[in-house]
């Protein structure tokens, strides 16, 4: 018996189990947090609930379904390893577009005689093909040129702006058909927003031009190596990137009932914070659209909470600046854990 128990191997224990919690989890815990710190500090300061604030809380979702879509475009261009600085500009230019197009009179009716009854198609595929096509200039700017992403959207930002200046000569457009503005009225914007983030998070999850994404941002080197058409997949994920930044213009020029060439300002930056809150890295390679959803709300949260507040804008800037800088530290902070 001694003998045996001396020839017996001993047996490992098995290696207890790294749980982790999934990264949306922990960006919903996040969220979560955040409310309930604005709940308190509104009985606190104000004696009012901030998550019982039906106007309050409609106002939040519909700035954030804004922002989302461009959000849902960005994270695609950041897993391919790129980034896009045109995103506000372009959604003005979209919505001087798309505009002119909708109104029953005046600018639309001067430049485009005739043209006022179109059918509600026409503004808005006019807009959402403007956006297209300047996604499509991007993409094959960089693609053809070698030109850094971060210079030929930087130049893409500044002409679209201009542009939607010339456009109208800095004069703003209004007085919208009732078909047309009603695409930013209740919850349409909301459902826009929540049905093209379900559609491209399936395309990112399950399609081989989601793979491709994927591989191009992780090693583009590796990616081309393996037979993948790099250019190309990247022209399509900027020109759909520009397709939904056009859908936005559409949205917020008639949420808004007018278009103006000052619409979009800083939506590029605050739609490449949701991504990156949402986890998505901008090294490239890695992130989902769920999670820019989450960081689009998370952003919305925080700027309606500090309007409940009464806190200066200029404040709320600077918090999303340290927000965006606290999520790429932990990004390279879970990337060394990984290896």
């Amino acid at each position: 018996m001694r003998d045996s128990a001396i020839l017996t191997p001993d047996i490992q224990r098995p290696a207890p189990r790294n749980w982790r919690v999934p990264q949306e989890t922990s960006i919903l815990l996040v969220l979560l947090g955040i409310a309930l710190v604005f709940e308190a500090l509104g009985w606190i300061e104000r004696g009012q609930s901030f998550l019982y604030n039906p106007q309050g809380l409609l106002i939040m979702v519909l700035r954030v379904s804004e922002i989302g879509l461009i959000a849902v475009g960005v994270t695609m261009i950041i897993i391919a390893g790129g980034i896009d600085l045109s995103s506000g500009s372009v959604v003005a230019l979209s919505a001087m577009i798309a505009g002119s197009l909708a109104q029953t009179s005046g600018f639309g009716r001067t430049v485009f005689p005739g043209l006022v009854d179109l059918p509600l198609l026409a503004p808005v595929a006019a807009g959402v093909l403007t956006g297209g096509m300047c996604g499509l200039i991007n993409g094959t700017l960089i693609v053809r040129t070698g030109v850094p992403p971060f210079i030929v959207t930087l130049g893409m930002m500044v002409s679209a702006r201009g542009l939607a200046r010339y456009y109208t000569h800095g004069q703003p457009i209004s007085m919208f058909t009732d078909a047309y503005s009603a695409i930013g009225s209740g919850a349409k914007p909301v459902a826009i927003f929540l049905l093209a983030a379900l559609v491209f998070h399936v395309v990112l999850r399950y399609t081989r031009f989601g793979k491709c994404l994927y591989a191009i941002g992780g090693n583009v080197q590796a990616a081309r190596v393996s037979g993948i058409g790099v250019g190309r997949n990247l022209v399509a994920v900027y020109m759909i990137a520009g397709l939904l930044t056009g859908l936005a213009g559409v949205v917020v020029s008639a949420r808004a009932q007018t278009s103006q060439s000052g619409m979009g300002m800083s939506y590029e930056l605050d739609a490449i914070a949701a991504a990156v809150i949402g986890g998505t890295s901008l090294a490239g390679g890695v992130g989902r659209i769920t999670g820019a959803v989450i960081g689009a709300l998370i952003l919305g949260v925080i700027s309606s909470g500090f309007t409940f507040l009464g806190i200066d804008s200029y404040i709320q800037e600077i918090v999303k600046g340290l927000i965006i800088v606290a999520a790429v530290i932990a990004d390279q902070y879970r990337k060394r854990r990984a290896r």
